[in-house]
């Protein structure tokens, strides 16, 4: 962030938080891990008020003793010397901030943060990827009919513009009996990638319900399949994963390995600049947006990949555009189909496996002003 952009006399003057409700557009069901994640959807959102204008942003952990401290503050102490968001600050106001920056400067967030060789001005489109492939299948005991609805719900992501898909595996973990929730997994995965065609790239992801022997058996059974990644195939660990990369290596299939989700092992990056791992996906929420800028510079330097991680969480999903921006090896946005009531999307486009982000101010979302005071009312706060 250049600071120079930023006027001393700017102070924070309101801040206010109220939670938002919606619903994806399909019901999300198990994954390895967890049970149905259902219809329902929520962010909770802040209204940040500075020198009289609004911007608007998720937040994460904010109270209102945090924002009582705030009050008051000049925007540039919100900042450090990089142009960075100063702790305790980060995720629960990065947002907010960097959106009303944005708009007061009518400009994109993500020309603020921009660190790609890209032309000023021209438009942003990422490549990004269908994530709503979950286990919607436990119901039916064939698999031959199990097949056949992922295969549906993948066309519905086809005819929405995408052409790349995250499946969630791992049935065997948890859900199914191990040889035969792994015998449908590779089925699907078939069958998914049917629909995206030839030139669509696929991903798996077991939320570590697999182990090492495992993900080999899965792995040599879709080696016809453009599987770009697999992600938490295991638990996080240095000595499988050399395995794994050793094994890939021998069989010459190009699939890159992907983690940093959830509770991810601190050692994860030192793993990854020894060439362990491909992929990181820490999230854009927790540890969020300020950390990814740090983060997936580190990550380019290494000559690493990132791949922001962003589930059930709509408003990052529109975030991911934007720091697609500031890191070179940026891979896919993760997209989740959820509408939120009052959060005005509709100048983002999903089209031809691209996210296009609008040349609009701060991070591009609409919010209805009216109806967000009444959440605030109904189940927030104001300060």
């Amino acid at each position: 962030m250049n600071l120079s952009l930023i006027q001393p006399e700017w102070k924070v003057e309101k801040i206010e938080v109220a939670t938002l409700t919606g619903e994806r557009a399909r019901n999300a069901g198990s994954n390895g891990r967890l049970g149905n994640h259902g219809k329902q959807c929520s962010v909770r959102i802040a209204r940040l008020t500075i020198d009289g204008e609004t911007g608007y942003g998720h937040t994460g952990s904010m109270t209102e003793e945090l924002a009582e401290a705030a009050l008051g503050m000049r925007l540039i102490d919100l900042f450090d010397s990089n142009g960075q968001i100063v702790e305790p600050y980060r995720i629960p106001l990065e947002y907010p901030i960097l959106d009303w920056l944005g708009r007061r400067l009518n400009t994109p967030v993500y020309e603020l943060v921009s660190a790609v060789n890209r032309a000023p001005g021209s438009p942003l489109v990422v490549p990004c990827y269908d994530t709503s492939l979950y286990f919607d299948d436990l119901h039916l005991a064939n698999e031959r009919d199990a097949v056949a609805l992922l295969k549906e719900e993948a066309a519905q992501g086809f005819s929405k513009g995408h052409r790349n898909f995250k499946i969630k595996v791992g049935r065997g973990g948890r859900h199914m009996p191990v040889l035969e929730g792994t015998k449908r997994d590779i089925a699907i995965i078939h069958g998914v990638a049917e629909i995206a065609g030839p030139e669509g790239k696929i991903m798996i992801d077991a939320n570590n319900a697999y182990n090492l022997n495992l993900t080999k058996e899965v792995l040599a059974a879709v080696q016809d399949v453009n599987l770009h990644w697999i992600e938490e195939a295991f638990h996080e660990d240095d000595a499988l994963y050399a395995d794994l990369k050793a094994w890939l290596r021998e069989r010459g299939q190009n699939v890159l390995i992907a983690d940093g989700e959830g509770l991810a092992s601190p050692h994860l990056v030192s793993w990854a600049k020894k060439g362990l791992v491909d992929v990181l996906q820490y999230d854009v929420i927790y540890p969020g947006f300020t950390h990814w800028l740090e983060l997936g510079a580190e990550l380019d330097r290494a000559g690493l990949r990132s791949a922001p991680h962003c589930y059930g969480n709509a408003y990052g999903i529109y975030a991911l555009g934007h720091i697609a921006a500031a890191i070179n090896n940026f891979e896919f946005v993760e997209y989740d189909d959820i509408a939120i009531e009052g959060m005005d999307t509709s100048a983002y486009r999903v089209e031809d496996g691209k996210f296009y982000v609008p040349d609009k101010a701060g991070f591009g979302l609409e919010f209805d002003g009216e109806l967000f005071a009444r959440q605030v009312l109904a189940n927030g706060w104001s300060r």
